[in-house]
């Protein structure tokens, strides 16, 4: 079980027993007062979850800490249409689930919704589909498929409870996988050469080695693995709320606004649209 999956259990497990103990107390705890909806119309303020240093996405400016990026941009456009303004809330890929539940944020950005997440929060449709990537070492031999690197000689570094740590698991089971407690710590083992290789989402991977190229190089092994990512927002009976970012993720998608706010979050590593592989798609 990955740290993410081990997060869901965890709150399952807690809400159970809560429930056991007192079902009316549970329900209460469980659910906010009121709609996501209803509390960010009445405040005028959307709470988004922000992780530190994760361009395209995410990008904080240490010196005068205002944060721009993709998601940021979308979080202004979103809060735009219901009167309200982005208050940031800092966090992480393996606590957002977490700060979904607890009330401290109304949305979180770049979740790929499994099933397991699934049991405890709720998705809009993709704001886009991601490319699974890996990063070499210097002087690895790229790969050209998953298969060359699933032997149990090559030494695959992952950040634990990720997606990357899903994927190479299930397309790399013979290999050496190398768990990590982040992915700036999985990808400095490749760096230092205590391992081969990095499993990485595309949109990252590219902005990585933007900032860092002597870091190793990028291989795009096949079959192409996507996945989609969406917005993840605590689950309740209205629905309202999710079907307004629904709604906003399937029309800026297929107005190709989704891609502008990309290829501009980008520019922040001082990545193009030329620097981008045609495998990596918006």
């Amino acid at each position: 079980m990955n740290r993410r999956d081990a997060f869901t259990t965890v709150a399952l497990a807690g809400v159970a027993v809560a429930a056991a103990l007192d079902p009316a107390a549970a329900q209460t705890a469980a659910a906010p007062t009121g709609s996501a909806l209803e509390r960010i119309k009445r405040t005028g303020v959307l709470r988004v979850a922000v992780i530190v240093g994760q361009e395209p996405y995410f990008h904080k400016d240490l010196p005068t800490g205002k944060w721009s990026g993709a998601c940021v941009d979308m979080a202004n456009d979103i809060a735009s249409k219901l009167s309200a303004k982005v208050e940031v809330v800092e966090s992480s890929w393996g606590n957002q689930i977490l700060d979904l539940q607890g009330d401290k944020v109304d949305i979180a950005f770049a979740v790929n919704p499994t099933p397991e997440r699934a049991l405890v929060i709720d998705f809009s449709t993709p704001i886009l589909i991601h490319s699974f990537t890996v990063i070499t070492k210097k002087g690895f031999a790229k790969p050209q498929t998953w298969e060359e690197i699933n032997k149990p000689e090559v030494k695959i570094a992952i950040d634990i409870g990720s997606t990357h740590d899903t994927i190479a698991r299930h397309y790399c089971p013979k290999a050496n996988i190398l768990g990590f407690k982040s992915r700036d710590e999985a990808l400095l083992a490749v760096a230092t050469g205590r391992a081969d290789c990095n499993v990485s989402l595309a949109v990252l991977a590219i902005s990585t080695l933007k900032k860092n190229p002597a870091l190793g190089e990028l291989a795009i092994p096949r079959p192409l693995l996507t996945l989609p990512t969406n917005m993840g927002i605590r689950a309740e009976p209205d629905r309202r709320y999710r079907d307004f970012l629904s709604a906003w993720a399937d029309y800026n998608r297929s107005m190709g606004q989704t891609r502008e706010w990309m290829l501009k979050g980008f520019e922040a590593v001082g990545l193009t649209a030329e620097d981008i592989p045609p495998e990596v798609q918006f």
